[in-house]
């Protein structure tokens, strides 16, 4: 019985960890894009909103419409940055959760349920 309860206890442990590790990465997820010509730059967070926009002295040369265009896209592709990022943590924490525990010798991978009499 105490093989089997460190079993459980191992990999509600390890569920845990890789939960910290998703939450932890989560809040480190950012993206950030700067157009080829270098007039702007954005970065988004975690959540894919602006946190920070730059915009070179040069873009004042271009039509309103076309440096509306470059802003866009550059928010656009910071996003998709971030995105991706997220994406792939929760890729990650979802195949660990998914995971199939090791199980020792006699356990049927019941519930905690299944020890109630």
């Amino acid at each position: 019985m105490s093989a089997e309860m460190d079993a459980l206890v191992a990999g509600v442990t390890g569920k845990l960890e890789a939960l910290e590790a998703a939450l932890y990465g989560l809040k480190q997820v950012n993206g950030r894009f700067t157009t080829e010509d270098g007039l702007v730059t954005a970065e988004v967070d975690s959540n894919g909103a602006l946190v920070a926009l730059s915009l070179d002295e040069g873009i004042t040369a271009l039509p309103p419409a076309e440096a509306s265009q470059l802003i866009l896209q550059a928010c656009r592709q910071a996003t998709e940055t971030a995105g991706t990022a997220r994406s792939n943590i929760i890729a990650t924490l979802n195949e660990s959760l998914t995971a199939p525990a090791a199980q020792g010798p006699g356990q049927s991978g019941q519930g905690p349920d299944s020890a109630r009499g």
